[in-house]
């Protein structure tokens, strides 16, 4: 909006010009979505506190995590406004993949604060039902798929095409129906995938900053040609664009994180993590780099198949040797994997820093794929 507004004047006042640099806006877009979640932070967090929107425990989860009950939920709402707003702001709102990473984002948010809603304040245990939430998810990466292969958003480059890390100009051509399945799959798996990390004080969001920063850089580099030009990689004209949603997104996230260390005054709920995974899943396909997501989101994934393995492994035992001997031979003590290191009695705030360790050197193994191919 600003760029719109402001870039034409440049003629008459010089400075306005550095509007055109899309460093600068993305610098702006973190720099008020961080500002934005301090400001708007307490007030939604009274709110959630008077309406009793508080956190529920899973009665077989850890121990130390039973004195969270109650605590306010839903604050992913914060996390989209956050983001919606300084993308509104500082990005070019006549480029399709910002509003695509947008309208994901906020289409991913709205069944998560369903899911929210329904178990909290209708106080349904369930809350959505599986295959309901599953069908929002699905259904949303077919309609975003059929759209990308009908209507493509970046010219010169094959449609349902997808590149490979390591690779230089490797393009993967997937007939249409298969990659309708694909980027369905890549949404689904990635909100999963961060819904299911969300189980420690800033743990998901903490991530979120790191994967969303690496982001921004892979967008910033595949839409300028100069620099995808250096790097032998496929250029992407408009993708720069995505670099502020990218920043604002990691922006949001720290203005969360302030309120969600360890002890968190406020989660995110489904709200937030299902918005931040569609938002990632959104942003990979668009710069066709989705496999790039087992890189960068490293964690997420590894949390991901931990769940996996232990209930593929349980159903296994438990049909082979019957329930007693499946309870007892797991695979890990608890799942998701931060569950586990919690059992083996880890600290909290040890599991986290050493996560996002993990995660840092995830989206670096990740960056380095610009240059090694």
């Amino acid at each position: 909006m600003l760029y719109h507004f402001l870039t034409p004047l440049s003629d008459v006042f010089g400075p306005f010009r550095v509007f055109n640099f899309i460093t600068f806006r993305a610098a702006g877009a973190a720099a008020t979505a961080m500002l934005l979640g301090f400001l708007v932070g307490p007030p939604i967090i009274r709110r959630l506190r008077a309406g009793k929107i508080g956190q529920v425990i899973r009665a077989d989860g850890p121990t130390s995590h039973h004195s969270k009950r109650g605590t306010p939920t839903m604050g992913g709402l914060i996390i989209l406004l956050c983001t919606i707003v300084p993308t509104l702001l500082w990005a070019r709102l006549d480029n399709r993949y910002v509003i695509v990473a947008m309208v994901a984002t906020l289409w991913m948010g709205a069944i998560g604060f369903l899911d929210d809603y329904l178990k909290i304040v209708q106080g349904k245990s369930r809350g959505l039902v599986g295959r309901y939430k599953l069908i929002g998810q699905v259904s949303f990466g077919l309609l975003l798929g059929w759209y990308l292969a009908v209507a493509p958003v970046a010219p010169g480059l094959l449609p349902t095409a997808t590149t490979l890390p390591f690779f230089k100009w490797v393009l993967v051509v997937l007939p249409v129906p298969v990659y309708l399945a694909f980027v369905a799959f890549v949404i689904t798996g990635t909100s999963n995938a961060v819904n299911l990390t969300d189980g420690l004080d800033g743990l998901a969001v903490g991530l979120t900053v790191i994967a969303a920063g690496a982001f921004a850089i892979f967008a910033y580099v595949i839409g300028r040609s100069t620099t995808s030009d250096y790097l032998n990689i496929f250029y992407l004209a408009g993708a720069g664009e995505l670099t502020i949603f990218c920043t604002a997104l990691a922006g949001a996230a720290l203005g969360f994180l302030w309120y969600n260390a360890h002890p968190a005054q406020v989660f995110m709920g489904d709200t937030g993590s299902l918005a931040i995974g569609g938002a990632f899943g959104t942003v990979s396909i668009l710069l066709k780099s989705e496999f790039l997501l087992l890189l960068i989101g490293g964690v997420f994934a590894a949390e991901t198949v931990s769940v996996i393995i232990q209930t593929t492994v349980f159903k296994w035992r438990k049909a082979r040797h019957g329930l007693a001997y499946a309870q007892e031979h797991r695979v890990f003590r608890m799942a998701p994997l931060h569950h586990h290191f919690e059992k083996e009695g880890w600290a909290e705030s040890k599991i986290v820093v050493r996560f996002f360790i993990i995660g840092i050197l995830c989206a670096v193994l990740a960056l380095a794929t610009l240059k090694v191919r």
